[in-house]
């Protein structure tokens, strides 16, 4: 749990490197991300100091070599746990001509925790700053999993820009009723193909903690749990090295989160690999067919970037595999070959399960775009026999660029730990969707005019265009109103003008 302490200490961090001149806010995450590795690297080698010595062995992995490095500094000198205490332009020198060369080194040789490190740079020359930032890191308590995880998913909340190539973040709420309708499984294999900071890969991971502990405790899939279960892709270099340092700070010590053009690269490799996919890919708009994956066009011919996602989805999944992804309003009432065949696989030749509209300020500062969450299963032989929709109105938060909470915490997400009345609902809708989803036998008889029901996949099928968006099945219920007839109240406008008249003349005497 995140302390308001430790919440101070960590934006003391972000205003030290604003006065010191880094003021973007991915190059500030990033330069994070290397400090805590580099902080990492010296506690894994402690923690396997301290076994060689209990158990009077010799040390089983060896991250920092004895000796000296080729420019002839100790190797000693550049863990965490020395350099810390060094004067700050000494320090400045062992971080940036050895630290980050050492680490560099070790993103070329491969290893599981330095791959993303191939081209690691130190972002400032401010030898005044680097100290300051490292004593205010050094005294943060991240001893365990759950504080290093908040900390950092704090550090993340505080990423103000959308970054590059159409990049923002999902909101940790939307992220977490995703994972909650979908329910990880021990056995599942997770993919993202466009991870940036792996918030649904932790999410999922930290679902299956919470929900399946006992998976942790046997080998055969604590190894896949740590090893094969997690997927993540992005084809940015700092948004892998941020994703990753995520999983391994909420503990998966092997994630596959590797740099991959999703959509530019044939995929015939993992084809049919994933029995999960959670994903809110970017938007960018459109590609050019000469690099576009050819297996994806033969799905459905399009340069749209949302809709070759989709195609990708259904390419990725294993049968029976299941998503949860976020799409813009588009995709469900788009009216181009290509949407409406992406529509027409979803209903006919798999099985769509629910179609969840979000208010359109849910993305904001980002985005306004209006998006839904799209929920299908891949079957390959249909099965679709009715579509849940749910209107979703409120999230808990403002939908202005404020984003401000609209309920005390304990009443926000997905699972509040206090019960919500209808006047809180009205402004958190995540536990009734919940609720509703867990329970689609009685969402069967609702009726059209309520929040959420469900339409047979024969009404969509009639529609001829295989039409998904919400509007067109809802039903407004309009209340009867009574008017009175026209003689009557052209009647009671004369009694009123003749009263205003008698009034006047009565005034007028007075005055006379």
């Amino acid at each position: 749990m995140i302390t308001g302490t430790i919440k101070t200490q960590i934006d003391q961090i972000w205003n030290a490197f604003w006065s010191g001149g880094v003021s973007n806010p991915l190059s500030v995450i990033e330069q994070l991300t290397f400090l805590m590795f580099i902080k990492r690297l010296d506690d894994l080698q402690t923690v396997e100091e301290r076994k060689s010595e209990d158990l009077g062995l010799p040390i089983a992995r060896r991250i920092f070599p004895e000796g000296a490095d080729d420019k002839g500094e100790p190797y000693d000198n550049l863990r965490w746990s020395r350099f810390k205490h060094f004067e700050a332009r000494e320090m400045m020198r062992i971080v940036d001509e050895h630290v980050f060369p050492f680490l560099r080194q070790l993103g070329e040789e491969g290893s599981s925790y330095g791959t993303h490190m191939k081209d690691a740079r130190l972002g400032f020359s401010n030898a005044n700053l680097l100290a300051k930032v490292v004593q205010m890191l050094d005294d943060i308590p991240m001893d365990d999993r759950d504080t290093k995880g908040d900390v950092y998913e704090y550090m993340l909340g505080k990423i103000a820009s959308a970054g590059t190539n159409g990049q923002f973040r999902t909101p940790r709420h939307i992220i977490e009723l995703m994972v909650n309708i979908m329910k990880p499984q021990p056995g599942d294999t997770i993919c993202d193909p466009a991870a940036g900071t792996c918030g649904f890969l932790v999410a999922a991971g930290e679902y299956l903690r919470g929900h399946h502990p006992e998976m942790l405790r046997k080998k055969q899939t604590r190894d896949h749990f740590h090893n094969s279960m997690f997927h993540g892709f992005d084809f940015d270099a700092t948004m892998l090295r941020i994703g990753a340092m995520n999983m391994t700070l909420h503990g998966v010590e092997n994630a596959d989160v590797s740099y991959r053009d999703s959509l530019a690269e044939e995929h015939g490799t993992d084809a049919g690999a994933y029995s999960l996919i959670l994903a809110n890919p970017p938007f960018a708009g459109s590609l050019d067919y000469d690099t576009t994956a050819k297996d994806l066009l033969k799905i459905v011919k399009t340069k749209k970037t949302e809709l070759l996602f989709m195609a990708l989805f259904l390419r990725q999944l294993r049968i029976g595999g299941r998503a949860a992804v976020v799409v813009p309003d588009g995709v469900l009432f788009g009216s181009s070959t290509a949407h409406k065949d992406i529509r027409k696989m979803l209903v006919e030749e798999h099985k769509l399960d629910a179609i969840i509209k979000l208010p359109s300020g849910v993305f904001r500062p980002y985005a306004g775009v209006s998006c839904a969450i799209v929920v299908f299963t891949k079957t390959g032989v249909g099965g679709t026999e009715g579509v849940w929709f749910y209107d979703m109105t409120a999230d808990g938060f403002s939908l202005d660029d404020k984003r401000t909470p609209l309920l005390d915490a304990e009443k926000l997400g997905v699972c509040p730990a206090q019960t919500l009345t209808d006047e809180e609902h009205a402004k958190n809708n995540l536990p009734d969707i919940l609720a509703r989803w867990g329970d689609r036998d009685a969402e069967a008889t609702r009726l059209r005019t309520a929040q959420s029901f469900v339409v047979p996949a024969a009404d969509i099928i009639a529609t001829g265009s295989w039409d998904l968006s919400l509007n067109r099945y809802k039903e407004i219920e309009h209340e009867e109103v009574t008017h009175a007839a026209p003689a009557e109240i052209i009647a009671e406008l004369r009694a009123l003008e003749a009263e205003i008249v008698e009034g006047l003349d009565r005034l007028e005497g007075l005055l006379g």
